[in-house]
This record gives structure tokens, C-alpha cells and sequence, in this order.
């Protein structure tokens, strides 16, 4: 049974990344077990497949092939890397518009001078900030398209890659910091394998439960400073206690704020979730 009484907070949370690096899955490997998630025992729990926009026509040539695609449409997020041109992305949106096995529930892309181009296409846009005066001009950018009326969400990433340093817990404290203040909702990319902070392979990974209850506490006006200690825990049992503790109101804030994180091993938290007794794999199965 799960310790906590409100699925809410976990609902949709991890979008499957299976494509990305480091889990490289072959895309009809990704989109099969993709699928076969959706009726799986954390089905609740399991976001959108995420995609690089290049692959739209192997995409729907995979999602028309499969007929369970018929009743239910592949949900997907288009993805470009950010210093990307749009042109791949828009193009893909146009590939999948009419697309009746697909579904786009999101484009992905790097903040630029050019990103608001996107916006004409009107479905949800994910822009992922970088670090310094560039991540505050993205923040002001990405708050004045959300002031008029368009669905943007901010996206920041939590894992080191081969041009992105792993950001450690005053970084991404101040990224919490900052897109709160903004009144801003936020997707995390990248190194959230884990659910509780620590140095898996000796290598540094920030925590889910470590996020969840950060971005609780900066709702709550807590400064940087505070947030980066909330981020350093490493104790699994006071995280899963305060995790636990949250009310109903509480998890719909947090998710309010903290929509989604891209995982590659989608299994790989749920699984660490269900083991510290915070989702239950029957529940899943609603």
C-alpha cells in the first residue's frame, strides 16, 4: 500500500527518454516498450515519449504499424537539442499535425533569440535555460510569453553532459530559485535516476525526492541557500518521512510548479519509488 494517500504528486511525472543518451534505445525498441508501459504496472506515473524532432516520419511510420496506437494516439514530446536550428522541429510538427497515431504533446528546444518562431505553431513549448545572466534574460523571455497567453514551460538540466558541467546543489538551487520567483513551471532533464541524492558509479546525481521537496519549500519562499540544503540530504528515511508528510494541496502546488523530468531509464525511479513504499505498483494498474 502507498505511504502516501495522493498519487497526484507522482502522476505523469517521468517522461520515457529512452532514445536519449546514455540508453540510446533503438526507436522502435523505445516506442514498443513505450507502449507496452502505458498498460504496465506504473502506467500512472509514465509521461510522454520523448523524441528528437529528426525522427518524426520513422515515428509515425512506428506508431501506424502498431495497433494499439488505433484507439489510443502515441503521446509524444519533439525534442531538438538546444543550439539546434528550429527548422527540424518545425518541420516535425508538420509531419505529425494530421497524424492520427500520434499525438504531440510538446516541443522541446534551447532557448535562442529565434525560439519564439515556435509559438506560431501552437502546441506546448519547452524551453531549456542555461546558466548566469543567460538563464536570467531566458527566464524574463519565457515569463512575458506566459503573460500573454502562451503555454510555455521552462526545462533545465540536471545531469552533466559532454558541453554541461553536473550542476551541483547551489546551481540548481539557484535555477529553483529563480523560475519560482518567475512564476514559472519547470521540466528537469538529464540525471534523476535516483530518488534520493548521492554518487551512484562515484558520480554525483541529484535526488527526486530531493527536487520535490525543494521546489515545495521555494513555493514557500524559501531563498537558494535553503533550497541547496534541501538538495544535499542524503538520508532516505527524513526524505520519504517529509515526502510523506506533504498534503494533498502541497503535491498539487509542487506538480503546479515541477510539471515532468526526462529520464532514459524510466524504470529506474519508479522502481526506487515503489521500494521506499511512496507508489505502488497495483495502484498503477487503475
Amino acid at each position: 500500500m502507498s505511504r502516501t494517500p495522493f498519487a497526484p504528486l507522482f502522476d505523469r511525472l517521468v517522461d520515457d527518454a529512452a532514445v536519449f543518451p546514455p540508453g540510446l534505445a533503438p526507436l522502435d525498441v523505445a516506442v514498443r516498450e513505450h507502449l507496452d508501459r502505458r498498460t504496465g504496472p506504473y502506467a500512472a506515473q509514465l509521461g510522454p515519449l520523448l523524441v528528437p524532432a529528426t525522427s518524426a516520419e520513422a515515428l509515425s511510420s512506428l506508431a501506424s504499424a502498431d495497433a494499439r496506437t488505433a484507439d489510443e494516439p502515441l503521446a509524444v514530446g519533439l525534442v531538438v537539442r538546444p543550439g539546434t536550428a528550429l527548422k527540424p522541429l518545425v518541420e516535425a510538427l508538420e509531419t505529425l499535425r494530421d497524424d492520427e497515431r500520434v499525438v504531440v504533446t510538446a516541443a522541446e528546444l534551447g532557448w535562442s533569440p529565434q525560439w519564439r518562431e515556435l509559438l506560431a505553431a501552437e502546441v506546448p513549448v519547452v524551453v531549456e535555460v542555461g546558466l548566469g545572466e543567460e538563464q536570467e534574460r531566458a527566464l524574463d523571455d519565457i515569463a512575458a510569453a506566459v503573460d500573454d497567453e502562451h503555454d510555455v514551460t521552462a526545462k533545465f538540466r540536471t545531469g552533466a553532459a559532454p558541453t554541461w558541467p553536473w550542476p551541483g546543489e547551489q546551481v540548481l538551487a539557484g535555477f529553483l530559485d529563480a523560475v519560482v520567483l518567475h512564476g514559472l513551471s519547470f521540466k528537469l532533464t538529464g540525471g534523476l535516476h535516483h530518488v534520493v541524492r548521492g554518487r551512484p558509479g562515484n558520480e554525483p546525481m541529484h535526488g527526486l525526492l530531493n527536487v520535490l521537496l525543494a521546489t515545495h519549500e521555494a513555493l514557500h519562499g524559501a531563498e537558494a541557500r535553503e533550497l541547496a540544503g534541501e538538495l544535499a540530504r542524503e538520508d532516505t528515511e527524513v526524505l520519504v518521512t517529509a515526502i510523506s508528510s506533504l498534503t494533498a494541496e502541497d503535491a498539487r502546488r509542487v506538480r503546479g510548479s515541477f510539471t515532468a523530468f526526462g529520464c532514459c531509464g524510466v524504470l529506474d525511479p519508479l522502481h526506487e519509488l515503489e521500494a521506499v513504499g511512496l507508489i505502488s505498483a497495483k495502484e498503477s494498474q487503475q
